[in-house]
């Protein structure tokens, strides 16, 4: 099977949260989902399935999502996960919150590696908790893992837990297995359970692979939990599907009797969008990464021959550009009011990821190239006229 990633869907007047935020004559580049039409077998699928009409309770019968979902880790990145291990969830965002309420308590720290998609922070905020931040730092190879200062935070007696965000969100960083292994050497030592966010996994370019945390290692596997979605992949995130592995029984019927005591729903639809895109899909990832690494190309490239005062590097993982607007001299305020009111794009505020995002602006690829190609081109007229100024 082929798809068309050059289609373009007009999404505006849908419930698109990131086509109907902003006046008709901005270009959304922001929030993360993708602008691709899901994968055929999973239309035809929800189809046939809304085609009966009736749409009760569902069954508590969660075996293919956890079949799909050992097969997936299996096959594509090589670890062996027993379908028991997994625990379907309604979304990341809300494992995280799960996850803080059912490892920590109130007061404890929380660590996580900033800048970093906001509920990484939000949830221990929210709930009670400290989240504490260990910068990563900008080096001639990428980005990189201060890990003294991980050892010194994990040394507070309060620190209970990592949210470890790999492949990272926004920065693109995909960690090395010897980076892995020497955060979970510390965590170790100072007793932190580990959430290894996994959900951008699919999106790994050449030159690195994704490792899943919990693969490594007998002793990793059980100090940590680890989630997955099919939302980033597939463009399902309007189905709240997500799945949680954990090797630990102890740790996964902890978390198991969080999702239970939250009185947590599920949807047939998204059960079913879930398991298809898992089990008949892996075409679809595969022509997807080549489009998306192709889009990348041609927005650093552009990004650094032609738009003044603007930097990127090509991430080693995800959709999403981490584009350095310092040069530019504006202060956040102003620098987002310069992409929406001059360039006429919405791209994420650097500073919702964390102080560290301070002149930044985080861009989402993926979506066809003649929108990319409109969004750069209305940077780079502002950027220019800016500069003329």
């Amino acid at each position: 099977m082929r798809h068309d990633f050059d289609e373009i869907i007009d999404r505006r007047g849908t419930d698109s949260e990131k086509w109907n935020n902003y006046p008709p004559d901005v270009l959304p580049m922001w929030v993360a989902d993708s602008d691709f039409k899901c994968p055929a077998p999973v239309i035809d699928a929800l189809l046939n399935r809304v085609r009966h009409g009736v749409f009760g309770y569902c069954k508590d019968d969660l075996e293919k999502v956890e079949k799909a979902s050992a097969h997936w880790m299996r096959t594509r990145f090589g670890w062996d996960v027993r379908s028991e291990w997994v625990v379907f969830s309604p979304g990341v965002g809300t494992v995280l919150s799960l996850v803080v309420n059912a490892f920590t308590n109130p007061g404890d720290y929380v660590v996580v590696t900033t800048p970093i998609y906001p509920p990484f922070s939000l949830a221990p905020a929210f709930n009670g908790r400290k989240p504490l931040s260990s910068p990563l730092r900008q080096g001639q190879s990428g980005w990189e893992f201060d890990f003294d200062d991980l050892e010194t935070l994990f040394a507070e007696p309060r620190a209970k837990l990592l949210l470890l965000c790999n492949p990272h969100n926004p920065t693109g960083k995909a960690a090395t297995e010897a980076e892995l292994l020497r955060i979970g050497e510390l965590c170790l030592r100072h007793g932190i359970v580990v959430l290894s966010d996994e959900v951008h996994c699919d999106y790994v370019f050449p030159g690195r692979k994704h490792i899943p945390f919990a693969s490594l290692s007998p002793q990793l596997a059980d100090i940590s939990l680890t989630a997955i979605n099919p939302s980033k992949t597939f463009n399902l995130a309007d189905l709240r599907t997500a799945g949680v592995i954990a090797g630990n029984v102890v740790l996964r019927e902890r978390y198991r009797t969080a999702v239970t005591n939250a009185k947590l729903g599920r949807s047939s639809l998204g059960l079913l969008a879930y398991e298809v895109a898992y089990t008949q899909c892996a075409w679809y990832v595969d022509e997807l990464v080549l489009y998306i690494k192709a889009n990348l190309e041609y927005a650093v490239d552009r990004i650094n021959r032609k738009i003044p005062g603007i930097r990127a590097d090509m991430p080693e993982a995800t959709y999403l550009l981490w584009l350095d607007c310092r040069e530019l001299g504006l202060p956040q305020r102003r620098l987002v009011e310069f992409f929406l009111q001059e360039a006429k794009t919405a791209l994420n505020s650097g500073t919702s990821f964390g102080p560290e995002g301070a002149g930044f602006m985080r861009l989402n690829t993926a979506c066809p190239r003649a929108v990319l190609e409109e969004g750069l081109a209305r940077i780079e007229r502002a950027c220019r006229a800016a500069a003329a100024r």
